[in-house]
């Protein structure tokens, strides 16, 4: 497999990520969107004051390039100890370090808080089904290639 095949393949599980997020945050499941947590975060680093919309824009930029990022890193992991991107004995682990990584780095890098309280009580376990969630559509879609 190959490093755009991987990266093809998170940024398809980032896709159904940031759908499932939105749609979950609009049916009022979802507490801390990623889109808009990922594009408030990047539009207050440029200094930029927007309306909704771009916020969306930036939090989809900022959410489909950052799994590209992990599809990137995890595809160089699988080259390190010369394993199939798809066996789930190396993926579940990856998806499972991302998860903590957005608890207790990136969202509280975006202003929410360690484990995004600040967002919502149940950003934690919102952000562990989320992640499940990448996590088989990552694995299905490394089937693909």
């Amino acid at each position: 497999m190959t490093a755009i095949e991987v990266i093809a393949a998170a940024v398809i599980a980032g896709i159904a990520m940031a759908a499932l997020t939105e749609i979950g945050y609009r049916l009022r499941l979802v507490k801390a969107n990623l889109l808009l947590i990922d594009g408030e975060f990047a539009l207050t680093r440029l200094r930029l004051r927007t309306g909704k919309a771009m916020v969306y824009a930036a939090g989809i930029a900022v959410h489909l390039v950052t799994s590209a990022v992990f599809g990137a890193v995890y595809y160089g992991i699988t080259l390190l100890f010369d394993t199939d991107p798809a066996n789930v004995v190396a993926l579940a682990p990856y998806v499972f370090l991302l998860w903590l990584a957005m608890l207790f780095f990136a969202l509280p890098a975006a202003g929410q808080g360690i484990l995004g309280r600040r967002a919502a009580a149940s950003a934690w376990y919102e952000q562990l089904a989320l992640h499940a969630v990448f996590g088989v559509v990552l694995w299905a879609a490394l089937g693909l290639f």
